[in-house]
């Protein structure tokens, strides 16, 4: 069953200091979850999680798990300036990106981060730099040699992501004959994956091309990205994956296939939902109950505030704080103010009776929720919270005003005007 690290009472208190909506991340539950990650690949000495930037692109957090020994996944020049801000830096940064600019290469390289190549061309980009990069990364795409895919990721052969492995072997020996001193191979092939199976599969095929890569081109790989993928339960019925039983299986593929190689291999994950996603949750407040064909629950939330219910279907669960223990026995369309029908964060859901004002929990945010934000209607990104170990809240995001929404025409008279119209309401 879903939990809540706050009650109602609790929540209503926060209210009273942050309007809704808003979400609020468990810095408790998201460091429990990196430490009990860190312990499953504890057999492999040169491990390292490169937290997902996308899923979660606040700095606050990014900290926290800087502290946690945790290093940046990133693909934009602004999620490269995250990382540095908290305190990221070198090797710890992964920049993982596709149809990238020349200078967001510049950039990297600057930092010295790791950049990973998504196709054999960019090689050409690397060439532009002042200096060849001593550490690359390459992605790899095995299309029809994987079976496993799911709705999100969609079936690797139609995917725009990584090399095929004839490309990876050419464009290993290539980075070889560049100079480069250290070699890694990436592969991100499914997204939210429940399956225990998935990354010990994924490790064997990525061990096995790294062997081949040794025959074949002299090229001994420094390290495996085994990226990210790993899903979280989303359905209240759900159980969580095993992480340590997936440690031990991944062992089980690297004693099996990389050690008689004569190999040593430092594994890389990439995870962001897993890490972030079950600590996160969006608050919001009942505004309106309608009752025409079919019965709706109105928010002060909407798609814009989280949007994977409306771009993929996804399940989030809902709590109705003070009646969680209550009879779900009334069937809802949960809605928010979007001029678009699929504005729905639950259809035909069955909740406890809603009434207006009452307080709703939307679960599992703390990964592609805020970030995924966008302003369509003119509606405006709500703030980010951080319930602190302690049991205190910390604002780590403010809500957007009008003038955020008008900031890219501070250079023009509409500005001005709509600043002039924010004072007026202020004094009123």
């Amino acid at each position: 069953m879903k939990t809540l690290p706050f009650d109602r009472q609790r929540l209503e208190e926060i209210t009273t200091q942050y309007p809704t909506p808003f979400h609020i991340y468990d810095e408790a539950g998201i460091i429990k979850c990196v430490q009990e990650l860190q312990a499953a690949f504890a057999w492999n000495k040169g491990y390292r999680e490169y937290f997902a930037v996308k899923a979660l692109p606040n700095p606050y957090i990014l900290s926290i798990l800087e502290q946690l020994g945790c290093g940046c996944d990133t693909a934009s020049t602004p999620e490269l300036m995250l990382s540095k801000a908290a305190g990221v830096s070198g090797d710890r940064i992964m920049f993982s990106s596709n149809d990238t600019p020349a200078a967001e290469y510049v950039y990297a390289a600057k930092l010295g981060a790791i950049i990973n190549l998504d196709d054999f061309s960019h090689i050409r980009m690397l060439e532009r730099l002042d200096r060849f990069p001593e550490t690359v990364c390459c992605r790899y795409n095995p299309g029809h040699a994987f079976s496993m895919t799911n709705d999100i990721m969609g079936h690797l052969a139609d995917s725009k992501f990584g090399m095929t492995k004839a490309q990876v072997l050419d464009a290993m020996a290539t980075l070889k004959a560049k100079g480069v001193k250290r070699l890694g191979l990436h592969a991100m092939l499914v997204s939210n994956a429940m399956e225990t199976e998935y990354y010990p599969r994924l490790a064997r095929s990525l061990f096995e091309l790294a062997v081949e890569i040794k025959k074949k081109t002299g090229v001994e790989l420094s390290f495996i990205n085994l990226s990210g993928g790993l899903g979280i339960p989303y359905y209240p019925d759900q159980e969580p994956i095993n992480i340590r039983l997936i440690g031990e299986l991944v062992q089980k593929e690297y004693e099996k296939t990389v050690v008689p190689a004569g190999l040593e291999l430092s594994i890389y994950t990439e995870l962001g939902r897993y890490i972030t996603g079950p600590y996160g949750y969006l608050v919001t407040r009942v505004l309106h109950k309608k009752q025409i064909y079919k019965n709706y629950i109105g928010l002060d939330a909407s798609a814009a505030d989280l949007m994977r219910p409306a771009m993929y279907g996804s399940y989030h669960h809902i709590s109705i704080m003070g009646k969680e223990d209550a009879a779900a026995d009334h069937l809802y369309d949960v809605t928010g103010s979007l001029c678009e029908n699929n504005d729905k964060f639950a259809i035909d859901r069955l909740l406890p009776e809603v009434e207006v004002g009452d307080l709703a929990v939307i679960h599992d945010t703390g990964a592609h929720g805020h970030s995924m934000g966008y302003n369509y209607n003119g509606k405006l990104r709500s703030a980010e919270l951080l319930l602190r170990t302690d049991g205190s809240v910390k604002l780590i995001r403010r809500a957007e005003t009008p003038l955020d929404y008008f900031a890219t025409f501070d250079f023009s008279p509409y500005f001005d005007a709509v600043r002039r119209e924010m004072e007026q309401m202020e004094e009123k």
